[in-house]
């Protein structure tokens, strides 16, 4: 039988050592809480492969004194506590004196402290709880050495001793995660103390945080910017338990697949699986199944109500009235939860894939498409461009059903009124207004379909937009019928605002006709074209490239955004930018080049200056001068640029200083006429002119302003529909027109026509996207089958 022996010393202490330090990251904990009992505001910490053969931590404490580094390492000597009693009241994070002993059992332990008052640092080694000599035939005394005020703790060669629990440990890389989640915890806790974490021989820090950054501060360095932006804050308290909670918390719009629980009962780090359990019931209600919130808890309990003394590492702690302080920390969070859930966030992808699929080509082999290997349904594309649309099957409306409306004929009165004239002669116009062109202009305006806002495109058989008007002087022309904006007319070049009535002057801003001028297409060999143009197809993002040249064309979401598809997925596009963009690019290709916008009468450009004058957006100050004066001056600038802006643009003012022409930039497209006044301005204003290849490229960005697609013909509409008169004369909007203005708006069919068969065909063709539109959302994924599958497959 078996007799009962005293154990040895040493195996009492090495197995009390393996309780406590059960891996290098619970070392750590312990030490980061004795730098926090001294004071300190700055933690070092260097690790070499995981901890496992060195783990260093400097601070700058209080320091140790000489006399007491003797028994530092012994088993049961501490500084925080005297009685049993004073567990009662205890305040620090240590107290049982078990930490260093238990480190200097399994491992190499070297101490090197100086307090305030001393003139120099002391060194020692320690093995077994007890001093040891650093090398074989040196005294184990503390040595006298260079140092700062604090303490400086390493520990070599973890469990050297102990080798079944060496090769228990896992690898060096999981050990060293561990040691960081300890230091970043712990860092946020202590707004207060500045944290520094990193691997031995490397110069850049793994964790670092300032002494003087908040809590959401560092969790926004250490967790990330997608947790500190969605952070709630909790407090409650409850003087009857004694206690008081402050935390952080995630809100609906955040969740993850593991909770980030961050708990501390009176500032140690521990767990309690009775408020995790809670904290997990409480956000089932708010977040998608198997997905988990960021919750950073700081609970404060009266120190008599708690029991620190129930675990070897001080892990869980136990603590009076539980339930009740259970509940104050639900009801709080629930009521925190609801109060911030109004309204949830989601994220797009503004960021293309980079790999982008080609679409497959037919081999041209004839072979069977049965051989092909079968698609599933997830990567099924339904539709591409390449098919037909069910518009290829419509007849075109008869002549007697177009001519029997009022509005076309209307519409072919203005057509012969705006008979086709020679914008090179004046005089040639009666020679070309001959009766059967007359004859020809009403067929082709009785054949004409309005497609709102004052549009009008041809549904006849061929053309009218590319037919010939005029052959004798190898010039063709044709009419585009515009309707007059409304005195009230916006002007502003991205979003117009409407000017005073009475400054308006009777200007009509009409375009009369397209005139493509006869002369063959030029080759402009400017270096300065030439260098913007190749600055242009560097920016260019191969990825969205393929997308516009293959996509699909859905619809429009807003006036401003519109919706296509490309294989299996789902985009919506920013319309202005992307038109921006296009006429900027058209500028350069076709400069020189352009067709002619005429007018249907020719408008002063000093009044045109005027009216861009009178508007807040032109930043006009009563430094600056009269206005007229200024008007007058950008009136003789352009009389004196007259040739070249003939030449270059086909912008034609004559000696009168009026403007008779504008550049044909695309086919089938009218600017809003409304910018045409502050174009003006800013033509005259904001073009370098002074360089040739900075007045081409700011002379290109003013005109892609100004022809980039504003449906503000709608938007007119929408806001004359929303603004009702009251019975006393005043204007009141109301749900009720409002709805009606948005009726209004999307009964507006001409604004989705022009984008779908003007600007998208453009989009495909003759545009180069840039690389910035993968990153400032104008282009964003909506969706895509293969997800959808998979969502609707959890369902």
């Amino acid at each position: 039988m078996a007799t009962i022996q005293r154990l040895d010393p040493a195996v009492v202490n090495r197995i009390a050592a393996g309780e406590v330090i059960q891996r290098p990251s619970s070392a750590l904990k312990e030490l980061i809480e004795n730098s926090l009992d001294a004071r300190s505001t700055s933690i070092q910490v260097t690790v070499k492969s995981g901890g496992l053969k060195l783990l260093q931590i400097q601070d700058t404490g209080h320091g140790i004194r000489k006399q007491d580094m003797g028994i530092v390492c012994e088993r049961f000597t501490t500084s925080k506590l005297q009685k049993f009693e004073d567990l009662n009241s205890i305040q620090t994070y240590g107290f049982r004196g078990e930490a260093l002993a238990s480190i200097s059992h399994v491992a190499h332990l070297t101490i090197v402290t100086r307090t305030a008052d001393a003139k120099c640092a002391f060194k020692a080694s320690y093995c077994d709880g007890k001093l040891a000599a650093p090398k074989p035939g040196v005294s184990v005394e503390p040595k006298p050495c260079a140092g700062n005020v604090g303490t400086q703790i390493s520990v070599e060669d973890v469990f050297y001793n102990m080798p079944t629990r060496q090769r228990a440990l896992k690898s060096a890389s999981e050990e060293y995660s561990r040691i960081h989640d300890v230091v970043s915890r712990y860092a946020v806790h202590n707004a207060g103390v500045g944290f520094t974490l990193k691997k031995q021989g490397e110069g850049i820090a793994d964790v670092r945080t300032s002494a003087a950054a908040s809590k959401q501060d560092n969790i926004r360095t250490l967790y990330g910017a997608s947790i500190a932006k969605e952070l709630l804050e909790v407090k409650c308290s409850d003087d009857r338990c004694g206690m008081r909670m402050s935390g952080l918390v995630t809100n609906a719009n955040y969740s993850t697949k593991k909770l980030l629980f961050l708990l501390f009962i009176n500032h140690r780090l521990v767990d309690s699986v009775g408020i995790r359990r809670m904290v997990e019931s409480v956000y089932s209600a708010y977040l998608p199944k198997n997905t988990h919130p960021f919750v950073y808890m700081s609970l404060e309990i009266l120190p008599c109500n708690v029991d620190v003394n129930v675990h070897p590492t001080k892990h869980e702690v136990h603590f009076l009235h539980e339930e009740t302080i259970f509940e104050h920390i639900r009801s709080s969070l629930e009521e925190t939860l609801v109060g911030a859930n109004t309204s949830r966030s989601m994220m797009v992808q503004s960021l293309l894939p980079c790999n982008i699929p080609s679409l497959s080509s037919s081999d041209g082999d004839g072979a069977s498409s049965s051989t092909e290997a079968k698609v599933q349904a997830r990567k099924m594309v339904r539709t591409d461009n390449k098919e037909q649309t069910l518009d290829a099957f419509l007849q075109p409306q008869s002549r007697s059903q177009t001519t029997s409306s009022d509005s076309t004929q209307s519409l072919a009165n203005s057509s012969l009124r705006s008979a086709i004239v020679d914008v090179d002669s004046a005089a040639a116009a009666d020679d070309l207004c001959s009766a059967g062109q007359l004859s020809s202009a009403a067929a082709t305006a009785t054949e004409a379909m309005d497609c709102g806002d004052g549009v009008t495109l041809s549904t006849g058989c061929h053309s009218a937009m590319s037919t010939p008007s005029c052959s004798t002087t190898g010039t063709a022309t044709t009419d585009l019928p515009i309707s007059t904006p409304g005195r009230d007319g916006a002007l502003k070049r991205n979003q117009p605002q409407a000017l005073p009535g009475s400054s308006r002057m009777g200007v009509e801003l009409a375009a009369k006709r397209i005139k493509r001028t006869g002369r063959p297409r030029r080759n402009i060999g400017l270096t300065s074209i030439n260098n913007l143009i190749e600055q242009v197809k560097e920016k260019t993002h191969s990825g969205i490239n393929e997308i516009l040249r293959n996509h699909k064309f859905v619809g429009c979401a807003q006036p401003t955004h519109s919706l296509f598809q490309h294989q299996t997925k789902l985009y919506m596009i920013n319309t202005y930018r992307l038109s921006r963009e296009l006429f900027y690019q058209l500028f350069l290709y076709d400069f020189a080049n352009f067709g002619a916008l005429m007018l249907e009468e020719p408008l002063s450009v000093k009044e045109l200056a005027l009216l861009a004058l009178q508007s807040a957006d032109s930043g006009w100050t009563a430094d600056d001068g009269p206005r007229e004066l200024l008007a007058q001056n950008i009136a003789d600038f352009f009389t004196s640029k007259a040739e070249m802006l003939d030449d270059y643009l086909c912008m034609r003012v004559d000696d009168n200083g009026c403007l008779r022409s504008l550049p044909l930039l695309l086919e089938n497209f009218v600017p809003n006429m409304d910018g045409l006044p502050m174009l003006v301005l800013r033509l005259a204003t904001e073009v370098e002119w002074t360089s040739e290849q900075g007045c081409f490229d700011s002379m290109a960005k003013e005109f892609s302003y100004f022809y980039a697609y504003k449906p503000n013909l709608a938007a007119k509409s929408s806001s004359a529909a929303a603004t009702s008169q009251g019975d006393d004369g005043s204007q009141s909007t109301t749900a009720e027109t409002r709805q009606q203005a948005d009726m209004c708006f999307w009964n507006n069919r001409s604004y989705r026509w022009v984008i779908e068969h003007v600007l998208f065909p453009a989009f495909r063709t003759r545009l180069l996207a840039p690389r910035k539109f993968a990153d400032d959302t104008t282009l964003v994924q909506l969706a895509d089958l293969p997800d959808l599958y998979r969502v609707f497959e959890r369902c």
